[in-house]
Formats: structure tokens, sequence, C-alpha cells
């Protein structure tokens, strides 16, 4: 089961080109159950790590008798957990690839369900002195691209290439990523590199606070991470799709439109069977994530919360609607 990002969007939010930008986001609060215990395992991203913290916090603060583990490595450790039972729920910031897909249902017959929980803007980070004003697609690929198809072919190391001038013109980039368990980091790699391979020179972190930090401490640096990762310490610089392009920020109208190059949908895959109604405990932790109280904490945690029509959406495919209202 695949649910593109841009599909839920558009159910979402249809605009016509004079509309002014409006969402639905009046969410009905979760609805808790007389009672309610068992246990959950959460593995996966590490993007969702904080997300994935707070909503199980305030579902045990409703269920004392619930208790949740959560391991947030990155995106990658997720099917494999799924795939062998040590996890129910598995967050992502990315889709899953048709071979983690495939494998899942050659063991157990039926797809993985990937459940939109959040929207995230992946931010193109310097630090808060770097005067940079916009990035276009083709100078990220540049920057980080061991191979890049752009510029013809030429690789960009100072940020005078990238028009700074006075005592930047000669500053050369550092650059900081995430590592390869990352979906943030498969996700970028995609879109921004073409999917070509990194330069060697790269600094890989295991985290997405980490590459934070790193561009925090470094003026000369460049990362990316989720924008609920932002600290004053740097800059979310806006993105063009291509150059000479129309800058866009990493606002909320922004990622919800798509004229972020970089905007994504955040998911958690469950094990559920078609045939078969979710078990209880399950469902009713993605109820909660769903309702006005969950995505209170996503706005929380830094990441845009999902609309109405998405929630309805979700619900129904999983069929807890009735249930949930």
């Amino acid at each position: 089961m695949k649910l593109p990002f841009l599909s839920a969007i558009v159910a979402a939010c249809a605009l016509s080109a004079s509309a002014a930008f409006s969402l639905d986001l009046e969410l009905s609060p979760y609805k808790r159950l007389p009672s309610l215990s068992g246990k959950l395992k959460s593995v996966g991203s590490d993007t969702m790590l904080h997300e994935m913290e707070l909503w199980a916090d305030g579902f045990k603060t409703i269920y004392p008798g619930v208790q949740i583990e959560i391991d947030g490595k990155g995106s990658n450790t997720a099917p494999p957990a799924l795939l062998s039972g040590e996890a129910q729920l598995g967050p992502m910031s990315r889709q899953m690839t048709v071979d983690e897909i495939d494998a899942f249902e050659a063991k157990f017959g039926y797809k993985p369900t990937a459940v939109l929980v959040a929207v995230d803007a992946l931010a193109i980070y310097v630090h808060k002195d770097n005067p940079i004003t916009c990035f276009a697609i083709e100078e990220v690929e540049r920057i980080f691209s061991a191979d890049p198809k752009n510029g013809d072919g030429k690789s960009i190391h100072t940020w005078g290439e990238l028009g700074l001038t006075g005592e930047w013109a000669r500053k050369p980039i550092t650059m900081y990523s995430r590592n390869s368990l990352s979906g943030t980091h498969k996700l970028f790699k995609q879109q921004a590199l073409g999917g070509a391979d990194f330069k060697t020179t790269v600094h890989m972190e295991p985290g997405s606070e980490a590459v934070v930090s790193a561009v925090s401490a470094d003026a000369a640096a460049i990362g990316y991470s989720g924008i609920g990762y932002k600290t004053s310490g740097v800059r979310a610089v806006p993105v063009a799709q291509s150059q000479g392009k129309k800058c866009y920020d990493t606002s909320f109208e922004s990622a919800y439109t798509r004229k972020y190059p970089l905007a994504r949908g955040l998911y958690v895959y469950l094990m559920k069977d078609p045939k078969a109604p979710m078990d209880t405990l399950s469902g009713e932790f993605v109820k909660y994530i769903l309702s006005k109280d969950g995505q209170t904490q996503a706005k929380r945690g830094g990441y845009y919360p999902i609309t109405r029509n998405i929630r309805e959406h979700e619900l129904t495919r999983l069929g807890l609607l009735v249930s949930a209202e």
C-alpha cells in the first residue's frame, strides 16, 4: 500500500489559482476508552523520535497501564523491525521502497499500512550568521554530490561560488549529512542529488539533532534536517525548484502546497491485515495521534499538523473512523 504525500495533500486542499490558502485543521479530540493496557514497540525514524516520545507520553497519561518502547535510530530500521515482529509501529520519514514492501508482503501475504501522521519541510540549514538568501536545488546538488549533473558537472566548494562576498567569498563549505540508516538521508539523496553519492568529505551524523548542532557551531557549514529540529543557532534557507525560479521558505503554507521543493510526509507504518480489524491497542494509539490531542503534540514538536480531510481519509482506510468520532 503506497500513499503518496502529494495525493493526500491534493485530497485535503483543492486550491484554485485565486483562492486564499485555507486548510481545515479543526480536529476532534481523542475519545478515551474506559480502560486500556498492553505493550507497543516503535522502531524507526530519528527525525520522528521526539514526536513519537511526545505521542507516547500523552497516550500513557491517558492509559497508565500501557507501555510504549521507542527506538529511533533511523527509518531504515523500521522495515526489518516490522518484518521480524520486533515492533508493531514503524515511524518513517520516507515511504518504504518497493523492495521493502515486497519483502513484507512475501512474509505476511499483505502490504504494510502507512499512516500519514504529520507534514515536514526537509530544511537546508546554515549558520545563523550566514547571509545566503536562497538555494536552487541544482546548487544543493553541486555542494553535496560526488558526481554533480548540473553546472557542467562542476562542484561548488566555497560560499563565494554561491554569490557571497567579502569575508565569506573564500570560506570553504563544510557539509553535514544524516547517516545511511536515515530516511532523511535517503530522501535527500533522491530529491536533491538525483540519486548520486555524497562527496567523501561530507560529515555523516547519527541524528538530526547532531546535524543541526554541528551547523550551529560552524559558521561555514551547511546541513539538512527536519524543520522540527530548527534552533536559534541556524537558519532554514528558502529553496527554489530550479535556477531562476522563485524561492520558497519552509512555512506551513509552502510545505502543504508543495511549493517548497523538499516538503514531505511523515508516516507510521503498521501491520494491518486488510481482512481483519486492527488490534485495539494499535488502533487507539493511531486514533490518538490523528486526534486534536495528538496533532497538538505534532505542532509542539515543530512539525505541521494534518487536516481534517487527511485524518478522515486515514481512519476510514483503517476501519477506525466510526469509533473515532
